[in-house]
């Protein structure tokens, strides 16, 4: 069944290059711009940095020490910590792919992996300051409200995870490394070169993922002859940028848009979940971080919802 809905969809999109190459192209160009102006230069340095890090073993030298407070505050080990920490500066998928790098490179288990997974992958605060509040919102909101919320959710999150999923056993012993593709590289090269390897083909895998879904979502836009309410949120649900813009275009009343908005960037959305599931280890299961997200998108316009009425 899987392999027939894929085989379909995939026909469905030749059959919209093919016959609609006008739209097609637009929406190519708009997941390039995106990738390329955005993502690239964002992502990009910060990818290569981190496995530096990582396969020199600077993390736990840096964040060693302060191990009690990031397990009483987090129930992390310090490697754990700093997948937390930058997932949340440098945004989707930045967090899945540390905590997928930290475990296989044997610095947390498999546990940690998965939990971490939850709430250390969120949208980044530039994306919310300047994309959502200014671009999509018109400014009509605060900045520093919408990261106070998106950080408020996501703690939300962490706390459900970390004493209903898990139980309050989130850490276990790490696995030593035994990828043999890893291991070959680095007898192949040196750590710089890895790292750099690494991060674009990370980065190559992303910006597939995106092409594919602006086309899907132009895809959908083009045809969908009903509600046009429904036809943006369900092009917001595949990829949150563009879908975000068209909603920010409809006339919807404030106080729908807002939470509707903080909702699906909380989500983040189709392609950002293919996007998760291809930078994460086959070992690490993806249940965890799609209930995770469906509950950080909930608590998020609840939270909108409560200091707008309530405060």
């Amino acid at each position: 069944m899987k392999r027939i809905l894929s085989v379909t969809g995939i026909a469905f999109l030749l059959f919209f290059l093919i016959l609609y190459p006008k739209e097609a192209l637009s929406a190519s160009r708009g997941g390039m711009d995106l990738w390329l102006n955005t993502l690239l230069p964002t992502l990009l340095p910060f990818l290569i940095l981190t496995g530096f890090l990582i396969h020199t073993n600077t993390v736990e030298k840096i964040l060693s020490p302060f191990s009690c407070v990031w397990n009483l505050l987090l129930g992390l080990s310090p490697s754990g910590a700093y997948a937390f920490f930058l997932g949340l500066l440098c945004g989707y998928p930045m967090g899945a792919r540390l905590a997928s790098d930290l475990y296989v490179h044997g610095k947390i288990g498999k546990r940690e992996a998965e939990y971490l997974t939850t709430f250390s992958n969120q949208p980044s605060p530039a994306f919310l300051t300047t994309y959502l509040a200014h671009s999509c919102l018109g400014g009509s909101v605060s900045p520093a409200e919408i990261l106070g919320i998106s950080f408020l959710s996501c703690i939300v999150c962490m706390m459900f995870f970390r004493f209903l999923f898990f139980r309050g056993k989130t850490t276990d012993a790490p696995v030593p490394c035994t990828d043999k593709k890893e291991t070959s590289s680095s007898s192949q090269g040196t750590i710089p070169d890895i790292s750099i390897m690494n991060g674009f083909e990370t980065m190559a895998r992303l910006g597939g993922y995106i092409l594919l879904f602006s086309l899907l979502s132009a895809c959908i836009c083009h045809f969908w002859r009903w509600n046009p309410l429904i036809r943006d949120l369900a092009a917001a649900g595949l990829e949150i940028t563009t879908g975000l813009h068209q909603l920010s275009q409809s006339h919807l009343p404030m106080n729908f848009l807002y939470p509707v908005s903080i909702a699906l960037t909380a989500s983040g959305g189709c392609c950002i979940l293919a996007q998760t599931k291809s930078v994460i280890d086959p070992r690490l299961s993806i249940l965890p971080y799609i209930c995770a997200k469906i509950l950080n998108s909930a608590a998020a316009a609840l939270i909108v919802l409560f200091f707008s009425h309530i405060l």
